[in-house]
């Protein structure tokens, strides 16, 4: 039996390495002087997303809110295997909590219909909330399971799970479909494919189409 899978991911400012320089005089951060990177550990719930497809079958769709910027992401989410990438951008997103972010990937996610999984990160490391996963699966009414390091075995439309927990690790088991977030010890995301990166070098959205084709003139029809 296959299983599709919904991957959440978040393009993030990399806040590894902050200094005084990118700090505003109210105490906020200049997201525009640090560069923006796929977050790490939606890289690690897209790979467990690819997992699952490689051995069961299906397909793995990856959806992204933020600017148009964010289409950098979703192209590295093709590259490195996913089959389906949707961006969700709009000026009124601007400033959105968690609660305003969930509710759009819900939408999103209501509208892609006909999955088994939803994959994410535990949380962005600009935010650190851990809230946005849980809170889809709130709003769709289905089961989540946080701090998820491996899937144990899926049969018979149940998952079992392995949760790493500050005090151990605890086995669980879930009907689908359900939510998982996905710490970034669960695995080792694979690197974009050389073969994939020639096969999707013209992905764009719209608001790229005139760079796009001033690059490559050939393709303007």
């Amino acid at each position: 039996m296959s299983y599709n899978s919904i991957v959440l991911v978040k393009q993030v400012p990399d806040t590894r390495n902050i200094t005084g320089e990118v700090m505003t005089k109210d105490g906020t951060m200049n997201r525009s002087s640090l560069p923006a990177i796929f977050n790490p550990e939606d890289l690690n719930a897209l790979e467990m997303a690819l997992q699952m497809r490689d051995q069961y079958g299906g397909k793995v769709t990856v959806i992204s809110m933020g600017p148009l910027q964010a289409a950098a992401v979703l192209r590295e989410a093709l590259f490195r295997g996913a089959d389906q990438v949707v961006l969700l951008t709009d000026r009124k997103f601007a400033g959105a909590d968690t609660q305003a972010t969930s509710y759009v990937l819900k939408c999103a996610v209501e509208k892609i219909g006909n999955f088994d999984l939803i994959f994410c990160g535990r949380q962005a490391i600009d935010g650190d909330t851990a809230q946005v996963g849980p809170q889809v699966a709130e709003k769709l009414g289905i089961p989540q399971i946080t701090y998820a390091e491996g899937i144990l075995g899926i049969e018979d439309n149940q998952i079992l799970v392995q949760r790493n927990l500050d005090s151990g690790t605890e086995i669980v088991n879930c009907a689908l479909p359900c939510l998982l977030t996905v710490v970034g010890s669960s695995n080792q995301p694979r690197p974009s494919s050389v073969r994939r990166r020639i096969e999707f070098k013209l992905a764009a959205i719209p608001a790229e189409y005139t760079a796009l084709v001033k690059a490559w003139p050939e393709f303007e029809n």
